[in-house]
C-alpha cells in the first residue's frame, strides 16, 4: 500500500511539467540536434483525466452485492473517477532508448448505493493501479509488461457488513505481458 501511495505522489509531482507548452527546437545548423543521452526532450508524457458518474449509472468496483432495502453500509458504488497515465522514457540513446516505464492510476471516490442513496460525496474509495515496463518496436508496436492491483482506502479497507462481497477489487491482482499497436497517426508525437 505504501509504494502505491508513493507512486501516486510521484506521479502526481510529475504531471505538472506535463502541462507546459513544448516549444520547437530551433537548430542554428541544418542538422537536427542530437538526443540527449540522459532525460531527452519528451521524456515524460502522459494526461490526467477526472470523470463524473451521473446518478442511477455509478461504477460497481465489485466490492459489494445490492444491498436489501435500508442497508446503506455498503456503499463502494463511485461516483468521480480520477485518473491518468504517466510515460517515462529517460534514456535517448543506445539500445535502451526503446525501453520505457509506466504507471495508470485510477481513483475513484463517492459514497452511493444504487437505488437506495445517492451522494455527493467525494469519500476515497480505492486505487486501482496499473505499473510496468514497455519496449518499443518497429511500425508502431511496443512490448509491455504490466502488473495491476486494486487498493481498497479508508473506510473500505476493512469490513462493510453483510453487503460485503470481500473482493479486492475488479480483476484482483495480475500481471499481463501483451503487445500494442498504434495506428492512425495515435502516439507519433514521441
Amino acid at each position: 500500500m505504501k509504494v502505491s501511495l508513493i507512486a501516486t505522489a510521484l506521479f502526481i509531482a510529475a504531471a505538472a511539467p506535463l502541462f507546459a507548452q513544448s516549444l520547437p527546437v530551433r537548430a542554428t545548423s541544418p542538422e537536427a540536434p542530437a538526443n540527449r543521452a540522459w532525460f531527452p526532450h519528451n521524456w515524460a508524457r502522459g494526461y490526467v483525466n477526472f470523470e463524473v458518474a451521473p446518478p442511477h449509472n455509478e461504477p460497481d468496483l465489485g466490492r459489494c452485492s445490492y444491498s436489501p432495502p435500508g442497508n446503506t453500509a455498503c456503499s463502494g458504488y463511485a461516483r468521480y473517477l480520477w485518473s491518468g497515465y504517466l510515460e517515462l522514457q529517460p534514456l535517448g540513446r543506445t539500445f535502451a532508448r526503446h525501453i520505457f516505464l509506466f504507471y495508470q492510476p485510477i481513483f475513484s471516490f463517492g459514497n452511493n448505493v444504487p437505488q437506495l442513496k445517492y451522494t455527493v460525496s467525494f469519500a476515497p474509495i480505492a486505487l486501482d493501479r496499473s505499473i510496468g515496463v514497455g519496449f518499443k518496436l518497429p511500425k508502431n508496436f511496443e512490448v509491455r509488461i504490466t502488473q495491476h492491483q486494486v487498493d481498497f482506502l479508508g473506510k473500505y479497507s476493512g469490513n462493510l457488513g453483510p453487503a460485503d462481497l470481500h473482493t479486492n477489487g475488479p480483476y484482483g491482482l495480475y500481471a499481463t505481458a501483451g503487445v500494442r499497436w498504434y495506428f492512425g497517426g495515435y502516439g507519433q508525437s514521441r
